[in-house]
């Protein structure tokens, strides 16, 4: 007998089994069709079949890994079963005289003399306990431990013991053609015998849509249920008198462009009501979303608050640190630093201002949000690249603190479609044009063969005086990956271009290494950066007009638009060139020829959404979000004003049938719900 932990119930309960409605919106992922059997003589290659008869031979093959071969035959013919792994059970079954009845994918056997099964599903096929089912079986997702009889069995008296009320207004589904959620549930589980293919694919669409209509509607009212207890809080008012924020915009050597100006007013008004702010401002790389985060701390500030920024890395919290400080500090901003990796009597310095309030604003990295850093003061935290940190890391800094306002940063621009969706409870500010003056990035698409034309063109622009970065994807050389590791690039290129200086970064040195490397880039004291990723962000050199990314097609295309922006940052005309190995997947296909077509980041985002998917898009699938199983964004973003203006009208006149609804598909999301 298993173990507690070890049942079948148990492994299910860890991955969100539980309650009867988890099974009924566990849906098959294929089915296969056990309602009849056919000749062995009418089987062909690529197909799936049962078939039945006897077993006449079966014995073990191979030497050192022994496998199971055994010979199955009917009145038209004869077939081969194969098991690489098998059971002492399994060879009992199979013994010779046996009347079995088998199901699996067909093949040619290697020899191409014949047909076999690898591991098919095998049944006895004697006497009346063995009747062919009357409907497709459906196949199921699953996971170790848990066979497919026992989930069948399982959802099977879900659907008996269940009562399937349908909550959604009668005028809605007539209005979209839907079908009752009963009916759609039962035919997705228990599809109809004896149907054809065609027919039974179209009634399948109308039952599938009903399944992706109701997902979408619990995700719009869990969403606008979090956003309303968040509302439901306090939050320090921040006036303020306009000291720090108009001392500031004066310092500044340019005028905030009509994007930024819009977007801190925004921010202003969020910032003067009793109501936590919960903004997002996503805008392109280089965009200018920096001056407008020192313009909120600087209000809150001013007001009388702390204000905390939390970068997700120690090169982008320590580049956010000196830009920040550059402009605060001289209107007597104390701007503390706090990271991972910082001494001891530095850290008990931080603590101690942290804690007096004598930090104003305090820049760091997920070290502000571990014990023991406790503000005396905190009114608003700034969390930059929110994307790269999980839901409760976020939170952490507004927890015990009171109900600081929360201002995220993004690089990534949000598509329109997944803004609607996963962010319909935050507000969102954008930030679309660039500051004046600068130049489009030119993309080149070189494959590897070619880097001899590179290394040219690297020394050119180090000859006109301009710089260049060198991205490649590893640190130190990898066996089972082939790429240019960054150590050894370092030392190639020295060989190779002896002339030119050469800077090494990567997220294995210490804090002081890579702020000599990237000081030594900034001042000029270095032709080329060899870097892994961790200049994805943060790194700001108006004078490098040239990246280089080896093993382009190794990165997400998110990340190479973000590369990309690390040059272009002044009104030099810029290259970024991604160098590819071949032969390319279709998909690292579609990721290069997507960048190489558009320097319009909404576009790449959109592209990338498409490519990879609403969880790793937005790192959800790290934070605990409930993804959209059924839905999908773009196909059905038709449906998304219609669901957010429902989800708004059954929150305000029927909310205890709006919390039924989330109840059935985020029951066990607790921390999404609550966020």
């Amino acid at each position: 007998m298993p173990e507690a932990g070890r049942t079948p119930a148990a492994r299910l309960a860890r991955i969100g089994l539980e309650r009867d409605w988890d099974f009924l919106l566990h849906l098959p992922l294929r089915y296969v069709d056990e309602t009849s059997v056919v000749a062995v003589a009418s089987l062909v290659a690529g197909a799936h079949a049962q078939v039945e008869g006897e077993v006449f031979e079966a014995q073990l093959g191979g030497r050192r890994r022994r496998h199971l071969v055994v010979r199955l035959r009917d009145e038209s013919g004869e077939i081969v079963l194969r098991w690489i792994h098998f059971y002492a059970s399994q060879r009992m079954q199979l013994a010779v005289g046996n009347r079995v009845r088998v199901l699996g994918l067909v093949r040619a056997t290697r020899a191409g003399r014949g047909l076999e099964m690898i591991h098919p599903q095998v049944r006895p096929a004697t006497g009346e306990a063995s009747p062919l089912p009357e409907r497709l079986t459906p196949v199921y997702p699953t996971t170790e431990g848990v066979p497919q009889a026992w989930l069948r069995k399982r959802i099977a008296r879900a659907l008996q013991q269940t009562v399937i009320e349908d909550l959604l207004p009668a005028s809605v589904r007539s209005a979209h053609g839907l079908m009752d959620l009963a009916g759609a549930i039962r035919m997705l589980h228990e599809p109809p015998p004896q149907t054809d293919q065609a027919s039974l694919a179209r009634m399948q669409e109308v039952a599938w849509q009903r399944l992706r209509f109701d997902e979408l509607l619990a995700q719009q009212l869990a969403l606008r249920q979090a956003r309303a207890r968040r509302r439901d809080a306090g939050a320090p008012v921040l006036r303020g008198d306009g000291r720090l924020t108009q001392a500031l915009l004066r310092s500044l050597p340019y005028r905030l462009t009509p994007d930024q100006a819009a977007v801190w007013r925004e921010i202003e008004r969020d910032l003067a009501r009793a109501k936590p702010m919960n903004r997002l401002l996503q805008g392109d790389v280089g965009s200018g979303k920096t001056i407008v985060a020192a313009l909120a701390a600087a209000r809150a500030i001013e007001a009388g608050g702390q204000a905390a920024l939390m970068a997700p890395t120690e090169i982008l919290a320590d580049q956010h640190f000196h830009r920040i400080a550059a402009l605060l500090e001289p209107l007597g901003v104390r701007v503390t630093w706090l990271a991972g990796r910082v001494r001891e009597a530095q850290r008990r310095t931080a603590l101690e201002e942290i804690a007096g309030g004598a930090a104003h604003l305090v820049v760091g990295t997920h070290a502000l949000i571990q014990d023991p850093v406790h503000f005396a003061r905190l009114a608003l935290a700034i969390v930059d690249e929110q994307h790269r940190f999980g839901v409760q890391q976020r939170l952490a800094l507004r927890e015990g603190e009171g109900e600081p306002h929360l201002l995220m940063l993004s690089a990534t621009p949000i598509p329109r479609s997944l803004a609607m969706t996963y962010l319909c409870d935050l507000d969102v500010s954008v930030i679309r044009t660039l500051p004046p003056g600068r130049t489009p990035v030119r993309t080149k698409l070189i494959a590897g063969a070619r880097r001899e034309e590179v290394l040219e063109a690297v020394r050119a622009e180090a000859a006109a005086g301009r710089q260049a970065y060198w991205v490649c994807p590893l640190v130190e050389d990898n066996e089972e990956i082939e790429a240019m590791a960054a150590v050894r690039m370092v030392a190639e290129t020295r060989a190779l271009l002896p002339e030119l200086r050469l800077e090494l970064l990567h997220g294995q040195m210490n804090p002081a290494e890579k702020r000599a490397a990237m000081d030594a880039f900034a001042a000029h004291r270095a032709d080329v950066l060899v870097a892994t990723t961790v200049i994805e962000v943060g790194i700001d050199v108006p004078n490098a007009s040239l990246m280089v990314i080896e093993h382009a097609q190794r990165f997400g295309l998110a990340t190479l638009h973000q590369l990309r922006g690390r040059v272009g940052r002044g009104s030099l005309q810029s290259t970024c060139v991604l160098l590819f190995d071949e032969p390319l997947s279709e998909n690292a296909r579609a990721r290069l020829r997507a960048l190489y077509e558009t320097n319009d980041g909404f576009e790449i985002a959109r592209q990338d959404l498409r490519l990879r998917g609403p969880g790793e898009f937005l790192g959800a699938r790290q934070w605990g979000l409930p993804m959209l199983r059924f839905a999908d964004l773009e196909r059905d973003s038709g449906w998304f004003e219609e669901i957010q203006a429902l989800a708004a009208q059954l929150l305000e006149t029927q909310p205890a049938t709006a919390q039924r609804i989330v109840d059935r598909w985020y029951a066990r999301s607790e921390r999404f719900l609550h966020a």
